[in-house]
């Protein structure tokens, strides 16, 4: 099935704001910043444009991890950094891996930072809190580093959607990622240690499938749990759409195809791993 264009401009911009995570400078970022590992400065990354949150706020936006996990690294990690000094280290840092990985970077971002800037600027803020915090950022200086911002707001825009439709379909977090795992989306050992779930939590959330028929007694996924995972897609497919509204379909379709090279960049650079939590495939569409 040929994905939407509101799927394709995730498939394209997502591997761009993906190296934060899989770059080898950019995974040293919180220890650059102070902070202590790896994960207290992907939750301070991810959450600083909303300032000083804490473990509560930070979970119910980001929508996948285990309290717990976030409990570790917030607040705490703003007694050793600011926000606003992790907002300026990660534009330097993600900026300097797109120019090692993307080839002439330079003139992809002259060429689509304007209807990229466009599409964010019109959006909608309602009931995205990290989007909503990302646009204000959106405003850069240097061309790539406002290139790399500007897919971090696609990226949360869309992810603030996912967040909602998986609320609205009844999943939490847990049987949102186990049903993704089932699926085939990602893998299940590597997802539930990644969001940080214990074998106990992701033992209850299977069941709690089970009892509502997307998953079998086997452990695998029924036509009723393929149907609900593609659902979900579907209805992050429509919400993301907004994003591509102010655009004309042929700005849009100039757009996905101008991106297209650089996503295969990054995909192809070995950095990413496949399968990868974030279930980016090894396409980009």
């Amino acid at each position: 099935m040929t994905p939407s264009r509101s799927r394709t401009l995730w498939l394209r911009t997502e591997p761009l704001h993906a190296v934060i995570y899989f770059e080898e400078h950019c995974r040293g970022l919180g220890r650059a910043v102070g902070l202590k590992g790896f994960w207290m400065g992907y939750f301070a990354g991810r959450t600083a444009p909303m300032g000083r949150v804490g473990p509560g706020v930070a979970a119910a936006a980001l929508g996948v991890f285990a309290p717990a996990m976030v409990e570790r690294a917030l607040p705490s990690a703003w007694e050793y950094v600011s926000p606003d000094r992790v907002v300026e280290e990660r534009a330097r840092h993600t900026a300097r891996a797109l120019r090692h990985l993307v080839p002439d970077v330079e003139r992809l971002a002259a060429v689509v930072n304007g209807p990229l800037a466009a599409a964010v600027a019109d959006a909608p803020p309602l009931a995205r809190p990290l989007f909503a915090a990302n646009r204000a950022l959106a405003d850069r200086a240097d061309p790539v580093e406002q290139l790399w911002q500007l897919a971090t707001c696609v990226r949360e825009f869309r992810g603030d959607a996912h967040v909602a439709v998986l609320a609205d379909h009844g999943l939490d977090a847990r049987e949102a990622l186990a049903l993704a795992a089932v699926t085939g989306r990602v893998d299940a050992g590597g997802i539930r240690q990644a969001r940080g779930w214990t074998e106990e939590e992701w033992a209850a959330a299977v069941d709690r499938l089970r009892g509502r028929g997307l998953i079998d007694g086997s452990g695998r996924v029924t036509d009723r749990g393929l149907t609900e995972r593609e659902q979900v897609e579907d209805d992050t497919d429509r919400l993301s759409g907004h994003l591509l509204r102010p655009l004309p379909r042929t700005t849009t379709d100039a757009l996905l195809t101008a991106l297209l090279p650089a996503a295969r960049s990054v995909l192809d650079s070995g950095i990413l791993p496949f399968p990868n939590p974030i279930g980016l495939p090894h396409t980009a569409g």
